[in-house]
């Protein structure tokens, strides 16, 4: 029997306590983590200001860290879930580590990678829209916070 904690929304659940990290840290709140075989095996958030790097992006932390804990460049069985659209780079990182799925909460209509018309590995199966009304909400409230 499937265990019904670990669905998708769970694991968007935890990408989006990431995304919270960064917000309470003052970077934009995008938050993500990579699952293999139900067990999150990489995880990150947005550190671009804190280390005063634009690659620092929450996909690139949390690719990162699944890599270095398989040893293994291709995570074609893992599952990323992000709570904002992937923007071209991170999409290309994504392509490049051959994802089984990506699933991603929010869409972003200016710089997410659909928008841009950038593809994906032909494998990898894109979901969105799961838990998208919080992951907008806290991206709305960084936003008027710095107004």
């Amino acid at each position: 029997m499937e265990d019904i904690f670990f669905t998708d929304e769970y694991f968007m659940k935890q990408a989006l306590i990431e995304a919270q990290k960064a917000f309470d840290m003052g970077e934009v709140p995008v938050g993500c983590v990579v699952v293999s075989n139900n067990q999150i095996i990489g995880k990150g958030h947005n550190l671009t200001e804190q280390l005063n790097d634009v690659t620092a992006h929450a996909e690139m932390q949390a690719i990162t860290a699944a890599a270095n804990y398989l040893g293994a460049k291709y995570l074609n069985d893992c599952t990323i879930y992000i709570s904002l659209e992937p923007c071209i780079m991170c999409a290309g990182a994504i392509f490049w580590a051959q994802f089984e799925r990506v699933v991603f909460a929010a869409k972003d209509e200016k710089r997410g990678f659909e928008n841009a018309m950038v593809k994906l590995h032909p494998k990898t199966k894109i979901q969105s829209g799961i838990l998208a009304n919080e992951a907008a909400e806290l991206m709305k409230l960084f936003f008027k916070n710095l107004r």
